[in-house]
């Protein structure tokens, strides 16, 4: 059984079991999350596709943690001119386990 939800506007495909990285979430860690927004649900012979959900699907989630990814560097400059701006960004997302998927 998988699924595909949307979270932090991003589509990510499940299945019962997976650790999915997603955008921060205001639950603290231990806490459960659920997902509403289903995109396609199949239970290995069946598929639903929602238009633009599946109606009363749901994926539960428990938070496992908080992080950050990597840094990326952001170099911005004009050309002749000398002027020349480096960033760097590291965004932070929470850790999420699955635990059920319900249709």
């Amino acid at each position: 059984m998988y699924a595909i939800i949307e979270t932090g506007g991003k589509q990510v495909k499940v299945a019962e079991g997976d650790v999915i990285h997603c955008d921060l979430l205001t639950e603290e860690a231990g806490k459960d999350v659920t997902f509403d927004k289903v995109v396609l649900a199949s239970d290995g012979a069946n598929v639903k596709v929602g238009a633009p959900t599946v109606a009363g699907a749901t994926v539960t989630g428990t938070v496992l943690g908080h992080g950050k990814d990597k840094k990326i560097l952001v170099f911005r400059y004009k050309p002749k001119k000398r002027v020349r701006k480096l960033n760097g960004h590291r965004q932070p997302y929470a850790e999420v386990k699955i635990t059920k998927i319900s249709l």
